[in-house]
């Protein structure tokens, strides 16, 4: 069975890669890190296309060369996406910049929302396997819920990618085709790691109630196998945190650097 995941350089779309490559599955990777990219899937023995998830030509370009090589894919999982952070008004009392949070969502919802759309409609068209055609697997985020100061659009476009999710799989039911979102919450990537200072993602891992500590990009990728394998599983988001609320996290030292500059801001294009 073919995959495509978005985001499979690294983190939490890596994971999954290994994972469904180690079941079997014929596994491609979509990621702006070409170097990454490249190097990941030939350790699984996969594929990799440079591809920006929310340009159209450049999806269905990716989705075409991903179906010639291994037959239409049944399984999606939409790690692809950005974190910027910023407060709202900064210590001169200038508002945020708006193209940042503008980017944020266009990669994080449109960008989803963009491949989802093209790889249902490749899908739709094929025959089932038994009960089912595929699956489509977003990745949301606990900020979803809880969003913390300083990463407003981060929390919309994740609230978004959820509010979504219903309409979608009511859509493609028609089809066996079924759309599950995860919500991860403090789940250690470079991602997560690039956007607060050193120490502090250990120092919030240990705020977890159970397991005392930050989530494992493995944990995340067992999810999707869980979930692959559940036709009853459909139109859910399910929060893998650890029951941690984000919003009673103490982030006194963490939203902020010594001079009171706003978080850095992460990479480019990779999941937390």
């Amino acid at each position: 069975m073919a995959a495509i995941i978005t985001g499979g350089a690294s983190g939490l779309g890596l994971a999954t890669a290994e994972r469904l490559s180690a079941l079997g599955a014929r596994v491609t990777l979509f990621d702006r890190d070409k170097a990454a990219g490249e190097a990941a899937a030939a350790r699984i023995n996969g594929r990799y296309t440079y591809l920006d998830v929310c340009d159209d030509e450049s999806v269905a370009r990716g989705i075409s060369q991903a179906e010639a090589a291994y037959g239409t894919a049944r399984i999606l999982v939409n790690c692809a996406g950005i974190a910027p952070a910023a407060n709202l008004i900064n210590p001169d009392f200038v508002p945020h910049n708006l193209e940042p949070f503008r980017k944020t969502l266009e990669v994080n919802i449109v960008g989803t929302f963009n491949v989802l759309s093209k790889f249902a409609a490749r899908l739709a068209r094929i025959e089932p396997v038994g009960e089912e055609r595929g699956i489509i697997v977003n990745t949301s985020s606990g900020s979803a819920y809880d969003g913390l100061p300083g990463h407003a659009a981060y929390a919309a476009s994740k609230a978004g990618v959820i509010g979504m999710m219903l309409p979608i799989a009511r859509e493609l039911a028609q089809y066996g085709i079924r759309v599950v979102t995860i919500a991860p919450g403090l789940f250690w990537t470079a991602m997560f790691a690039a956007t607060l200072p050193e120490g502090v993602p250990e120092a919030l891992g240990t705020q977890v109630p159970f397991p005392n500590r930050l989530g494992r990009p493995e944990e995340f990728a067992m999810l999707v196998e869980s979930i692959i394998a559940n036709p009853m599983l459909n139109a859910a988001t399910i929060r893998l945190d650890g029951a941690v609320s984000l919003a009673a996290l103490d982030m006194k030292d963490a939203l902020t650097d010594a001079a009171g500059s706003p978080l850095r801001e992460g990479p480019a294009q990779s999941h937390r």
